[in-house]
C-alpha cells in the first residue's frame, strides 16, 4: 500500500498543471483565428494583444495590421479612388453630372475608421463568445511554459501554458540614416487614421504598400509622388510590375526613379522640404510636401518577446523566427506563424489558415500542415494586379527558359470602350511547363477586379491544372476573366498578342 502511494505521488509530481493549454501572443488575424479554433476544440486559451503606438502616436484596437492599418482600410480607400474614376466614366455613359467633382478626406476617413472600430468590437465579442480569455497586455516569454503579461499602467501578471504561440506580426520601418525621417514622416500605421487630408504627398518606397497608398491618394485627387530606389514590387513578376507603374503614371502618379532621399526638414511654413539624390546623375534635388510617407519595409515584432534568452533561433538578417514545417520554433512548446516567421508569405489569409491548422494539431485533432505553395494574392493599385504561382523569372530560374511556355494576351475590358479608357496595360499571362501535359506554373492578370478573377483560378492550382484544362473551360462572356481561358499566343512565337473581337 505504502509503495502504491509513493508511485502515485511520483506520477502527480511529474504532471505539471498550467493556467492554460495555449497562450497566444498577438491579436492579429492569425492569432485570433488560432485562439478561436483552439477554444472551439475544447482547449483553455488566452490571447494577449497590446499595440505600441506608432512614432506619431497612432494606436488602434484588437485585430492586428489587416483590420486596423492594412487590408481593410486600404481596400476601402482604394474603393473611394475607384468611385472617383467611375464618376468620370459615368459622363460617357450618359449620366448628367453638373460641376466638378471633389473628394472630402474627413468624410471618407471617418467612415473607414468607424468600420474598423466596429471590427475591433466584433473581435472582442467573438473571443468572449468562444470562451477565449482576452488580455489587453504585452506578453514576453520567461520560459517555454511561462509568459509575463504587462498592462499599459505597468501592472504585471504571470501566465503558464502547455504551449505558447507567437503571432505578433510586424510593423513598418523608418530609415535610420536620414535626418528628419522619423520626426517628420509617417508610415502605413498612420495614413489610415489621419483626420485631415495628407495633401501633397511623397511616398518613399516601391513595395505593394507604397504603390497601393500612392494609388488611392492619386485617385482621390492628391498630388502624389513615389520615390523608387531600385525596382517596383520586388518579389513579383517584373513585367507585371512595370505595367502597374506605367498605368499609375498615366493615371497621374509621379515617379522619381533611381532616387534616394537625403533629408527631411520642416520649414517655418509647416511644409516638409525633402532633399534627395538622383542615383544616375549624382545630382541633388529638393521639393516641398505636406506629408512624407515611408514604405520602406517592415520589421518583425520580436525584440520585446525575450526570445534570445530562451534560445529561440532568429534569422540574423531579418530578425524573424526560424520555424519548421509545423510552425515549431527551436524551443519545444513554442510555436510561431504569420509575418513573424521566416520564409512565410506576409499575407493575412495564410496566417489565418496556418493558425487554424496549428490549433487543430495542438488539440490533437489533426496532423495536417499548412501548404504555402501557390498562394494567390492581389495588389490593389489603380489597375489591380492578381497572381498565383511562379513569376516568369522564378519559372525560368527553376525550370530553364527553354522548358517553359508563356501564353499571353493584351485585352480591352468592355467597360473601357464607351468610357474611352486606355487599356494598354490590361494584360494577362499563363506560364506553363513546355513539355508533357503543360502543367500551369503561374498565372498573372492586370485589370479591374483582379482579386476576384485570380481567386477562382487559384483553385485550379490545387488540382494540378494544365493548359488543356484552361482551354477546356468555357468562359463567361463578356468578362475580362474569359480572356484567360482563350489565351493562345505564346511569347516564343513573337506574334501580336492583342485580343481582337470576341
Amino acid at each position: 500500500m505504502r509503495g502504491s502511494i509513493h508511485r502515485f505521488s511520483s506520477i502527480l509530481s511529474s504532471i505539471r498543471f498550467y493556467d492554460y493549454d495555449v497562450v497566444v501572443i498577438g491579436g492579429g488575424s492569425g492569432g485570433l483565428a488560432c485562439s478561436k479554433e483552439a477554444a472551439q476544440l475544447g482547449l483553455n486559451v488566452a490571447v494577449l494583444d497590446y499595440v505600441e503606438p506608432s512614432a506619431k502616436g497612432t494606436k488602434w484596437g484588437l485585430g492586428g495590421t489587416c483590420v486596423n492599418v492594412g487590408c481593410i482600410p486600404k481596400k476601402l480607400m482604394h474603393q473611394a479612388a475607384l468611385l472617383g474614376t467611375a464618376v468620370k466614366d459615368a459622363r460617357k455613359y450618359g449620366w448628367q453630372i453638373s460641376g466638378p467633382i471633389s473628394h472630402d478626406w474627413a468624410t471618407m476617413a471617418e467612415a473607414v475608421q468607424n468600420h474598423v472600430r466596429s471590427l475591433n468590437w466584433g473581435h472582442r465579442v467573438q473571443l468572449q463568445d468562444k470562451k477565449v480569455k482576452y488580455l489587453n497586455m504585452k506578453g514576453s516569454l520567461v520560459d517555454e511554459h511561462t509568459v509575463t503579461a504587462l498592462t499599459k499602467a505597468g501592472k504585471e501578471m504571470t501566465l503558464t501554458a502547455k504551449n505558447i504561440v507567437i503571432a505578433t506580426g510586424g510593423r513598418p520601418k523608418f530609415p535610420t540614416n536620414i535626418p528628419g525621417a522619423v520626426e517628420h514622416g509617417i508610415t502605413s500605421d498612420d495614413i489610415f487614421w489621419l483626420k485631415e487630408s495628407p495633401g501633397k504627398t511623397l511616398v518613399v518606397g516601391a513595395s505593394y504598400v507604397a504603390l497601393e497608398c500612392a494609388g488611392f491618394l492619386t485617385g482621390i485627387g492628391l498630388d502624389t509622388t513615389v520615390m523608387v530606389r531600385s525596382i517596383a514590387l520586388r518579389g513579383f513578376d517584373q513585367q507585371m510590375a512595370e505595367l502597374v507603374t506605367d498605368y499609375m503614371e498615366s493615371y497621374g502618379t509621379k515617379f522619381a526613379w533611381k532616387c534616394v532621399p537625403k533629408s527631411v526638414e520642416k520649414l517655418p511654413s509647416g511644409a516638409l522640404q525633402v532633399i534627395w539624390t538622383d542615383m544616375l546623375t549624382g545630382n541633388e534635388h529638393k521639393d516641398t510636401y505636406d506629408t512624407v510617407l515611408w514604405a520602406v519595409g517592415r520589421a518583425p515584432e520580436t525584440k520585446a518577446l525575450g526570445l534570445n534568452k530562451l534560445g529561440v533561433q532568429l534569422n540574423k538578417k531579418t530578425g524573424k523566427i526560424i520555424v519548421g514545417v509545423d510552425e515549431s520554433t527551436t524551443v519545444p512548446n513554442i510555436y510561431a506563424f504569420g509575418d513573424i516567421s521566416q520564409g512565410r508569405p506576409e499575407l493575412t489569409p495564410t496566417a489565418i489558415k496556418a493558425g487554424k491548422l496549428l490549433a487543430r494539431r495542438l488539440a490533437g485533432r489533426s496532423t495536417a500542415l499548412m501548404n504555402y505553395d501557390n498562394v494567390p494574392t492581389t495588389v490593389f493599385t489603380p489597375l489591380e494586379y492578381g497572381c498565383v504561382g511562379l513569376s516568369e523569372e522564378e519559372a525560368e530560374s527553376r525550370h530553364g527558359k527553354d522548358n517553359i511556355e508563356v501564353f499571353h494576351a493584351f485585352y480591352k475590358p468592355l467597360e473601357f470602350t464607351v468610357a474611352e479608357r486606355d487599356a494598354s496595360q490590361c494584360y494577362l499571362k499563363v506560364i506553363c511547363e513546355r513539355a508533357g501535359v503543360q502543367k500551369i506554373l503561374g498565372l498573372h492578370f492586370t485589370g479591374s477586379n483582379a482579386g476576384e478573377v485570380t481567386q477562382g483560378f487559384a483553385m485550379g492550382f490545387q488540382c494540378g491544372a494544365t493548359y488543356s484544362h484552361l482551354l477546356e473551360t468555357v468562359g463567361i462572356h463578356p468578362t475580362s476573366a474569359e480572356e484567360l481561358v482563350k489565351v493562345n499566343i505564346t511569347k516564343r512565337s513573337g506574334l501580336d498578342a492583342t485580343v481582337t473581337g470576341c
